[in-house]
This record gives structure tokens, C-alpha cells and sequence, in this order.
């Protein structure tokens, strides 16, 4: 029996390191399972704010904002980040409320009608787009859009608004929002407005350029300036930077009304709106502010009753 021992001694050495060996394995495993985890969204959107920080700070918008578009052949999409000088707890409190964000849509110019309702399929916004002048509810294309809370956290959130099928022969029409909170009682804000076309949309769009649209300009400079004035972007991308500012000035202007009463938040929001807008006139500008005024006044009301 003298070399038993010898040979349990080596066994249970092998065994060891066998045991070792796939300690070290599972752990390498799970190491690589750490680095291909999706990053902390939260973490990722101050990130983008550091990326940006130069951006923020000297761009044409005086305000920290950036704006950028994208065309591609599966649509086209505007997106925005800006800092914005409100507690994080007030952007989320009103921000993840569907009541509010149709207060913050019907700013814009082309909405005419917004209304929140809670189905079987969830909440969704009736929101009724059309053109920048009075108009009947039956007469502005309906569009029904999915609100869902993506994610929310004590430090973050985002928020989707989606529809299949948009106005005007659009589809996959989207509008996303995410914000993180930064010291001292700011947020950072990433807002999506994004869109698909079909053929018959595309042609419409076409048509508009060319007339009545032919000399509306985006944000974006494509090169050097001609006899003093920037050369603005234009056609379908000018479009979806136009919207996606309007959009963005909208949501700005609803949080600098804070929490005053409905009536009084609702008129202080389309003042803001609307003297926002002006800051860029050759991107912006449409109609005058007594007209606006006019038409919005109405048009909240029809909210307030219309289904």
C-alpha cells in the first residue's frame, strides 16, 4: 500500500487544478459577459454631454444646444441634445406624463389636436397634424401615438412616442426623449424626432420643395457663406430640423413656464414658444405672433372638449 498515497496525492492534485481551471474559466467568462454588457444608459447620455462639451458652449443657437440630421433610405431623423437649466425632478414629473406632452405638442405650429386615452393596448396620444393656418379637426390627418416609459430612474429617463403609420404618407413616426440629471439642478436632454416616407410622400415632399417650400432653410451650414449670409442646409433634411427644433423649443418653453396654473402655464408656453421661434426667422418663422396667438387660444380649447 505504500504508493497509494503517492497516487491519491497526484489525484487529488489534478483535481484541483481542474477545479481552478474552471474557476478561471467561468470567471474569464463572466469578465467577457461584464465588457459586452450594454452600458448604463444614464452613463452613456453624460458621456454624450462631456463628447459635446465644446459644442454646447460656442455653437449659432445661443443656448446650449446641439441639433444634427441624418437622411438615409430608411428615413429621416433630427436629433438634439441640450442642456437645460431645470431640476431633473421637474423635467421627469412632467415629461413622463402623457396629459403634459399633449400641453408641450399643441405649441407647434402643424398640431392641432391632442389627446391622451388609456386602452387595452396601453396610453396612446390622438394628435391631430395639419397646416399652420385655423383648420377643421377633420380635415388634419389623425395619428395615434404609443407612449410608452422606456426607462425611469431616480437620474434618468426616457420616454418613446411611436406610431406605424404617421401624417402624410409617413410611417415608423417617432418621437423619443431621454434626460439624464447633472449638478447643479440641470439636465441633460437627447431628443429624436425621426420618420419614414413611402413613394407618394416622397413625391408630395418634392412638390412642396419646389413651391411654396423652395426657400425654407434647416440649421446645419453645408459650406461657406454666399454674399455674407451662412449656407443653410435645405430641402427634406432643413425640413426635419425645422420640426425637430419646433419640437425641442416646445418641450424648452413648457418647462420655463414651472408650476403656475393650467390657464396661465398654457398662454405663458405660447408666449415663450413663439419668441423662441423668432430668434430664427430664416428657419422658423411662418406666421405673425397675434395670428399664432389667436389660433392656438382656439385650438387648446378644441382640446380641452374634442375626442
Amino acid at each position: 500500500m505504500p504508493g497509494f498515497g503517492g497516487t491519491a496525492t497526484r489525484l487529488a492534485s489534478r483535481h484541483c487544478l481542474a477545479v481552478l481551471a474552471l474557476a478561471f474559466c467561468l470567471a474569464a467568462q463572466a469578465g467577457a459577459a461584464l465588457a459586452q454588457a450594454p452600458p448604463d444608459a444614464a452613463q452613456v447620455l453624460r458621456a454624450q454631454h462631456t463628447a459635446l462639451s465644446e459644442q454646447l458652449q460656442h455653437n449659432a443657437f445661443a443656448r446650449p444646444l446641439v441639433l444634427a440630421s441624418t437622411e438615409t433610405p430608411q428615413g429621416l431623423r433630427g436629433d438634439i441634445h441640450a442642456l437645460m437649466a431645470f431640476p431633473f425632478a421637474q423635467v421627469s414629473s412632467a415629461l413622463r406624463d402623457p396629459q403634459q406632452w399633449c400641453e408641450v405638442l399643441i405649441l407647434h405650429l402643424n398640431t392641432k389636436y391632442c389627446h391622451a386615452q388609456n386602452g387595452p393596448q396601453g396610453t396612446v396620444l390622438n394628435v391631430n397634424i395639419g397646416t399652420k393656418n385655423p383648420q377643421e379637426l377633420a380635415q388634419a390627418a389623425r395619428v395615434v401615438l404609443s407612449y410608452r416609459v422606456v426607462a425611469s430612474q431616480p437620474d434618468y429617463f426616457e420616454v418613446q412616442l411611436s406610431a406605424r403609420d404617421g401624417p402624410m404618407g409617413t410611417s415608423d413616426y417617432r418621437i423619443a426623449l431621454e434626460a439624464v440629471a447633472l449638478p447643479p439642478n440641470q439636465t441633460f436632454l437627447h431628443l429624436t424626432y425621426s420618420y419614414s416616407a413611402n413613394l407618394a410622400a416622397r413625391l408630395a415632399m418634392k412638390v412642396y420643395l419646389a413651391t411654396v417650400g423652395s426657400g425654407k432653410v434647416g440649421f446645419t451650414v453645408t459650406g461657406e457663406p454666399v454674399d455674407g449670409h451662412p449656407a443653410w442646409i435645405s430641402g427634406v433634411r432643413g425640413v426635419v430640423e425645422r420640426n425637430t427644433m419646433r419640437y425641442y423649443l416646445a418641450i424648452d418653453s413648457y418647462l420655463a413656464s414651472g408650476q403656475q396654473p393650467p390657464a396661465e402655464r398654457f398662454e405663458n408656453s405660447l408666449q415663450s414658444w413663439f419668441t423662441a421661434t423668432e430668434q430664427y426667422p430664416s428657419q422658423l418663422h411662418e406666421i405673425e405672433r397675434p395670428a399664432y396667438l389667436e389660433m392656438k387660444r382656439a385650438e387648446h380649447v378644441r382640446q380641452q372638449t374634442a375626442q
